[in-house]
């Protein structure tokens, strides 16, 4: 091969793996939409895209030797390219329909339709996968220097990767979305191979070829602005670098949802505040220190996980103009809480930052921290260990307060059980109470030592007072009726050792094999 020839092929390797990889990662937000973004998803993509390349990589290598030209190379370039454009439109099909399955918990749909979607990809990342050993058979010229130029190639390969790791997530995805992402390094990719087919067997030769952009550019105009999802009640979608997110309303309420969307994060109503669900509950937090408490003396709160801001409203209405902090790690989402559930109180500072991160950049002593980013099965580790709650404690006021919402499964509660030993590791007392009509608890820690007598003296002494917010004592008297006994013998999490993947995988699986929809809610 000539130097330019040679150079042209290393191209074709750098554009090959990062497209490999931006499809990977484009993947799981196709996937994600329907099916989350757990780590079981995750390992499902990852381990078929390796067992897809590691084919590729014996098929390229006995290719290579039948048939050692570079137009064979960059015709199969284009096939990967063309297929790997192909991809979510084909998904389509099939992701619309599970949409609906999941909605309606038709397991059987939803797991044909996941396995579905996997094998769309097995073709385009198969035929990537013969790039590098291709490429490599191709430079070789002379077979002493087959070890350099097989390095050669595979750290080009490898770069491209990383070009590909970052680009999708931090730039295509959150401007342009999940399936332009996929079009335009396909597309790439595409015109790399033909420019490589026209320089080595003549213009004349990409013409045969010319149908393929085409068609990719059709499907584009045909398909590009039409929603991902179309959900009953669907009044608007987004995708951002960390989520699909997507906005419903019904009878007058808004919900947040996100990613596969069996979870509702934020409420909002204009009239109504009490939504049955985990954000009054955050509320009863300070009335477990001693009597009398006066919810006017709530200075400053922060909220760990706070979506679009419905505890923020909540609490701004009960507490009045409450100082807080709600630090959300996804920007877009407090962007959508702005603009679509009213979160826009003056009291509140929205911080888009991971929450261990921000509480420890904070200086501010606060009365209350809600921790509310623990949904099965996106349980961020870091924000269950016994170290972030001993950082918890250094950011509470003497009479200060932590509360977390904590999902559950029917005769399952080792995360109730691992939480509250946690949080019995670091403070003085600790209380559980089960959220009535959902498989959500309520876990309660005190900085100065209490009593549950404390909780009730402060039910009473806040009946006598006319002025209370009627959603605090609807909250209370939940959290009263609904205690239960604070587990004594469950598993201190640690930064060393956190296995909260291996119980919300086994609720998982548990949902997947069994039905168990209920452990995931």
């Amino acid at each position: 091969m000539t130097k330019n020839s040679l150079r042209y092929l290393y191209l074709a390797v750098f554009t090959s793996g990062m497209t490999t990889l931006a499809i990977e990662l484009a993947a799981s937000r196709l996937l994600g939409t329907v099916f989350g973004t757990s780590n079981l998803v995750w390992a499902s993509i990852i381990g078929l895209i390796l067992i897809y390349l590691t084919l590729g990589y014996f098929i390229g290598g006995r290719w290579a030797d039948r048939s050692p030209y570079p137009t064979t190379l960059y015709t199969i370039l284009a096939w990967g390219a063309f297929l790997s454009g192909l991809v979510p439109f084909m998904a389509r099909l099939v992701l619309l329909p599970a949409a609906d399955a999941f909605d309606q918990l038709q397991i059987g749909v939803l797991l044909g339709s996941f396995v579905a979607v996997l094998i769309l990809f097995s073709a385009p990342i198969t035929l990537l996968g013969t790039v590098s050993p291709f490429a490599i058979r191709l430079a070789i010229v002379d077979p002493l220097h087959a070890g350099q130029v097989s390095g050669r190639v595979y750290a080009i390969s490898t770069l491209g990767s990383f070009v590909g790791t970052f680009l999708p997530v931090l730039v295509f995805i959150p401007l342009v979305g999940t399936t332009l992402t996929f079009l335009l390094f396909s597309g790439f990719l595409l015109l790399v191979a033909l420019v490589g087919l026209g320089l080595a067997a003549g213009w004349r030769r990409v013409l045969l070829w010319a149908w393929m952009p085409l068609v990719l550019a059709i499907l584009a105009i045909l398909f590009i602005n039409r929603p991902l999802k179309t959900s009953q009640g669907q009044i608007y979608e987004t995708e951002s670098a960390y989520n699909y997110i997507q906005v419903l309303e019904k009878d007058g309420y808004r919900m947040l949802r996100l990613n596969e969307g069996q979870g509702v994060h934020s409420m909002w109503h204009p009239t109504q505040l009490d939504y049955a669900g985990p954000w009054e509950q955050f509320l009863v937090a300070p009335l477990f220190n001693p009597a009398p408490f006066q919810p006017e003396n709530l200075q400053r709160m922060a909220v760990v996980g706070l979506a679009a801001g419905t505890l923020a409203r909540q609490a701004t209405q009960v507490f009045g103009p409450v100082a807080i902090d709600g630090y959300e790690i996804d920007p877009e989402i407090i962007r959508v809480g702005q603009e679509y559930f009213g979160m826009t109180m003056p009291n509140l500072n929205p911080i888009a930052q991971d929450g261990r991160l921000g509480l420890a950049a904070s200086r501010e002593p606060y009365d209350l921290i809600a921790v509310d980013a623990y949904r099965p099965p996106y349980i961020p580790w870091h924000l269950t260990t016994r170290e972030f709650f001993e950082l918890v404690r250094s950011r509470l006021t003497s009479d200060g307060v932590v509360a977390i919402n904590v999902g559950r499964a029917p005769g399952d509660r080792r995360l109730i059980d691992g939480l509250a030993a946690t949080l019995q590791a670091v403070f003085p007392s600790v209380y559980v109470m089960d959220i009535p009509n959902t498989f959500n608890s309520m876990i309660y820690a005190t900085n100065q030592p209490t009593q549950i007598t404390d909780l009730y003296q402060n039910y009473l002494y806040l009946q006598t007072r006319e002025e209370v917010n009627p959603l605090l004592m609807t909250a209370l008297e939940r959290t009263i009726v609904n205690q239960q006994a604070t587990p004594q013998n469950g598993r201190v999490f640690t930064d060393d050792n956190a296995p909260i993947e291996w119980i919300t995988n086994n609720m998982v699986l548990n949902y997947v094999f069994f039905g168990d929809m209920e452990s995931l809610r």
